[in-house]
């Protein structure tokens, strides 16, 4: 291997953490499912025991979808909105500014619309009026003739914009699928639909926002012709809410699986011209490729963000809504625009703190990173943030600061509520929220170095025994000499792949290098692997020998001494490599060990 390798950034140490087997479940599943044994086990991790239940998970079918009138709030939403459309009531649609808002809203009015009603929107300006319902907004719908507002994935914490709506004889309708405040308190509101609410028996509690508003629109579109619904509407529609719902990445098991599978089957036959035009500014050509879910995560969902994080997200409403092939071209490629604005804005700050982090000594210490820029655009911030824990496995907050005013957005890391740490300092903002593991906030520049102070003191008393490490989660163990295309076939069954249903990450162990590392861009590897100490033979159609390759691992390479021979315990993902000349099974390296 040459030594010329690219120095590498001191890194946090990775454990690896193999998940609990279950032989006995997962054998009993296998043989009444007619699975591979490692397939199943997967399965039984999910919570699937039963061979119904895997076939089920294994064949999403849209009679998978739950009855929407299930939802507390329901029948009422319906009843109004009927009576709206049968009207000709101009009906508002509030949206958030991301993928689910935005996604939801083309949902609702095209929904509205096919049924004769008339449907307005309105998507907030991220930074010019901030996230959530607007008093103004709905004193302004009010004037022009509005008697009916819709929230999109947004509305669980208006309690004073509802109390207006209220003044002005505006029915109120929430749909969204955000936490309840502690005390589990909703806004004044003709109905709400959110499974999170007291008293809703709605199975699927973790639905996106767009999800929720299908589940609208498929109740008001089903009580006009339910077959044509079922069999031509919704299909269309589960485009959209799969975008968003892998996007805003809820947990891909249940509900949320069948929409998020029937939706990418669909995404595979685009027809709209906006979705047709924002495929082709993402380099996706579905007649040549099968759309994944990480297409979705990684470059259609950037594309939709870039709006309501660098610029106004109604124009994804109209790229999505538009007939005009023109205007659709026009404005996919203002999304790729904005899109790369912002991979320029987010690795110029990154820069920042990446020099920061190595020539700050104190301030890489720290158990919780607070790094400030001035002017940092707010719509990477939260990026921002999920790069430095990625990086240092710490959690980390970065703000910007503008006009006087720092804004905040943090992630965090296994163990560390990050949400009850910037409580602690509940006096110094004018706005905070969040969870365990994202937060947001607002207070006054000046009080900034107070802030530092704070949570410099909190993380160290609840990080103080903590080293930073990455966890590497491995889901079963899987010699080399098992897999077979029959098998990666197999594994295809459980995409999509995501929250709540990752990636399967193998480990085999006593694995031989058949040839000295090669290298890659001074970055990565390129090996040749062979199963040793073989326990069973080989299985038809494995060769023996499986090409691997391992992003960023040279370094480690380096470290570990690799050469031709030496054996080592690896940690990997299945690929299946559709090069002409070199396609066929490989693996991608997660980790690499040397047996104890």
């Amino acid at each position: 291997m040459s030594a010329a390798v690219e120095p590498q950034r001191s890194m946090p140490r990775q454990r690896w953490v193999l998940a609990e087997s279950h032989p006995t479940e997962a054998a009993a599943l296998a043989q009444s499912a007619r699975l591979p044994v490692v397939l199943a086990e997967l399965l039984v991790a999910r919570g699937i025991t039963q061979a119904a239940e895997a076939f089920a998970f294994l064949n999403p079918e849209i009679s998978h979808l739950h009855d929407p009138l299930l939802m507390l709030g329901m029948a009422e939403a319906v009843a109004r909105l009927e009576q709206a459309i049968a009207l000709r009531e101009p009906v508002l649609l509030y949206g958030d500014y991301d993928v689910d808002g935005t996604t939801a809203v083309v949902l609702l009015k095209t929904a509205i619309e096919m049924l004769g009603g008339v449907a307005r929107f309105h998507v907030p300006h991220r930074l010019l009026e901030g996230y959530g319902l607007q008093s103004s907004v709905l004193e302004a719908a009010q004037a022009e003739g509005a008697r009916l507002v819709i929230t999109v994935d947004t509305g669980m914490r208006a309690f004073a914009e509802a109390e207006t709506a209220r003044r002005l004889g505006l029915d109120l309708i929430i749909t969204d699928h955000h936490l309840l405040q502690a005390d589990d308190a909703v806004p004044h509101a003709l109905a709400i639909l959110n499974p999170n609410q007291p008293g809703c028996a709605y199975p699927e509690k973790s639905l996106c926002g767009a999800a929720i508003a299908l589940k609208l629109a498929q109740a008001v579109l089903e009580r006009r012709d339910k077959a044509r619904t079922r069999e031509k509407t919704l299909p269309s529609f589960l485009k959209m809410v799969a975008i968003a719902t892998i996007a805003d990445a809820v947990p891909l098991r249940g509900e949320n699986r069948t929409i998020a599978a029937l939706g990418l089957a669909e995404l595979r036959k685009p027809v709209g011209a906006g979705l047709r035009a924002l495929f082709a500014v993402a380099a996706l050509d579905p007649a040549a490729k099968q759309i994944t879910g990480f297409d979705v995560g990684f470059r259609l969902g950037p594309r939709i963000n870039a709006a309501g994080r660098m610029d106004v997200a109604s124009e994804v409403i109209e790229l999505f809504c538009t007939r005009d092939v023109a205007r659709a071209n026009e404005l996919a490629a203002k999304l790729e625009r904005l899109n790369r604005e912002r991979r320029d804005t987010e690795a110029t700050a990154l820069r920042a703190i990446e020099t920061r982090l190595a020539t700050d000594a104190e301030f890489a210490a720290g158990r919780l990173l607070l790094v400030d820029g001035d002017g940092w655009h707010r719509g990477v911030i939260g990026i921002l943030a999920s790069r430095v824990v990625d990086r240092t496995a710490k959690p980390a907050i970065v703000v910007s600061v503008e006009e006087g005013v720092a804004y905040g957005s943090g992630r965090s890391v296994d163990g560390f509520h990050l949400l009850n740490a910037i409580e602690s300092c509940a006096d110094l903002f004018t706005r905070f929220g969040g969870h365990a593991f994202a937060v947001g906030f607002a207070l006054p520049g000046g009080l900034l170095p107070e802030l530092k102070r704070r949570l410099g003191l909190y993380a160290d008393e609840h990080l103080a025994a903590r080293e930073p490490e990455r966890l590497l989660r491995i889901h079963a163990e899987l010699p080399l000499d098992r897999i077979t295309p029959v098998l990666a076939g197999w594994l295809r069954k459980l995409e999509p792949l995501g929250h709540g249903n990752p990636e399967p990450i193998f480990v085999a162990r006593g694995v031989r290098l058949v040839s000295a590392p090669r290298l890659m861009k001074e970055r990565h590897i390129r090996l040749e692997l062979a199963q040793e100490r073989m326990q069973e033979p080989v299985l038809t159609g494995s060769t023996g020998v499986i090409r691997a390759v391992g992003w960023d691992l040279a370094g480690r390479a380096a470290a570990l001494g690799l050469a031709r021979g030496s054996i080592i315990d690896v940690a990997y993902k299945i690929r299946e490599n559709d090069h002409p000349e070199y396609g066929g099974i490989e693996i991608e390296i997660a980790g690499i060990e040397i047996p104890s």
